[in-house]
């Protein structure tokens, strides 16, 4: 079975989550790693979240890598899909459904890879684990979260893995560019209390509690948080400088001066969106609970921020920030923090971008940060250093990011192919 079918049949199965209800797609990457002769075994916080694991035993010249990759999906509810969103429907080249991007393709790439290795009996320097895992898209606790806090000896000795998030292509002045997640931002989900005045509905509240709420969200729409230039960020940006010719090049170093920053980010146009949450820590509401009843002003306003911090800084550091931002009177109260990886080890960068030259002569690897959260944060308690390295070579148009999460997702199968080739090499060279 290639990867771009095994891509097919994962997607047909509905992992929405939540609730989740992985098993049936669990049973059958299970089945298929057992018909290849693999060591498996299931692992499960509730019967119908399992995760599953496996082994190939290497020469010990090298630690054991970590392959790991989630199986469940975000929601399709309210989104209009040209193609079944279940389907997983091979039309004009591409592979349309949830999860081809995010991340079912990145699950094919590793089981095509892991799977080849075990039939074909690959002379591997080291151990591979191979984890296919539950709940990434609710937080991880019945996934990742579990199997670190619950079975670390899982792990033991691996000092790097390959996931999600990074590999793909992207386009600038005509160069492509691999963007090899290296780090990523940090879980510190808030909510704030609004203050005001409540009364009765029928009475004139100028100034009250809905006043106050919506300077609230016009402070967090219009305000900007400092910059912050982190390592990871320097070190991506740089690189993608470095790739490029001026005046880009230019406009891209400017980016690590804080003073021109936010000067400087207009003139990247559709790339400010992705590169600008890179330099500061980004805070938006997501949920608004108020009053009960309709002739009641409220006297307070809950609000909940999904917030993410930069590597290298805590909950206490953002909020202060947060705090200066809106103004005191608004209460803020942590409801998560998950801590991200450490500083990042590069020692396996150049290995991996070699991998994606020999495939693609043109190509420019560099380093990246990733504004959202991965499994690799749970990892990252063992120590091990994570690579976001799921290669796909895409079409200068394709939009990558703007798919992920949306309607119509889809990926091109020569992408999956070129992916799953990556990641065997991979093995070869880290495994």
């Amino acid at each position: 079975m290639t990867a771009v079918e095994l891509l097919q049949q994962l997607i047909r199965f509905d992992t929405t989550n939540p609730p989740g209800n992985e098993a049936d797609c669990m049973a059958f990457v299970r089945g298929l790693l057992e018909d290849a002769g693999c060591r498996v075994e299931t692992y499960a916080k509730d019967p119908a979240r399992p995760n599953v694991v496996a082994r190939l035993r290497g020469g010990g010249t090298r630690p054991p890598l970590l392959l790991q990759g989630h199986v469940d999906v975000v929601t399709t509810s309210g989104q209009d899909w040209s193609r079944p969103p279940f389907g997983g429907e091979l039309v004009d080249g591409y592979v349309w459904g949830r999860g081809a991007l995010d991340m079912k393709g990145g699950v094919a790439m590793m089981l095509a890879a892991f799977l080849r290795a075990a039939r074909e009996e690959t002379q591997l320097p080291g151990d591979v684990v191979l984890a296919v895992l539950a709940d990434e898209e609710n937080g991880g606790d019945f996934g990742a979260k579990f199997l670190v806090e619950e079975h670390p000896n899982l792990f033991e000795g691996v000092q790097y893995s390959l996931g999600e998030f990074g590999g793909f292509t992207l386009e600038v002045q005509g160069k492509r560019l691999y963007p090899i997640q290296i780090a990523e931002k940090q879980i510190c989900w808030l909510k704030a209390r609004v203050p005001g005045r409540g009364g009765h509905g029928a009475m004139v509240q100028r100034g009250g509690t809905m006043s106050r709420l919506g300077k609230f969200l016009r402070d967090l729409d219009r305000k900007r948080m400092p910059v912050h230039v982190t390592a990871p960020a320097r070190l991506m940006i740089e690189g993608m400088a470095h790739a490029v010719g001026r005046p880009q090049r230019d406009i891209l170093l400017a980016l690590l001066k804080p003073r021109l920053t936010d000067r400087v980010l207009p003139l990247m146009g559709e790339r400010a969106t992705t590169l600008e949450p890179l330099l500061r820590h980004t805070v938006n509401a997501t949920i608004l609970r108020a009053g009960e009843k309709v002739n009641v002003v409220p006297a307070a306003v809950d609000v909940e921020l999904d917030a993410r911090a930069l590597p290298g800084f805590g909950p206490d550091e953002l909020m202060a920030e947060l705090q200066e931002l809106v103004g005191d009177d608004i209460e803020l109260e942590l409801v998560r923090y998950d801590a991200g990886p450490p500083e990042p080890r590069l020692d396996q960068f150049e290995t991996l971008a070699q991998i994606i030259r020999e495939l693609d002569p043109g190509a420019v690897p560099v380093p990246l940060l990733q504004a959202g959260v991965t499994d690799a944060r749970f990892f990252a308690q063992l120590g091990i250093q994570n690579y976001g390295y799921l290669p796909l070579r895409l079409p200068a148009d394709f939009r990558f990011t703007s798919l992920i999460h949306a309607a119509d997702e889809r990926v091109p199968a020569d992408a999956i192919e070129f992916g799953a080739e990556a990641v065997f090499r991979a093995l070869q060279r880290l495994g």
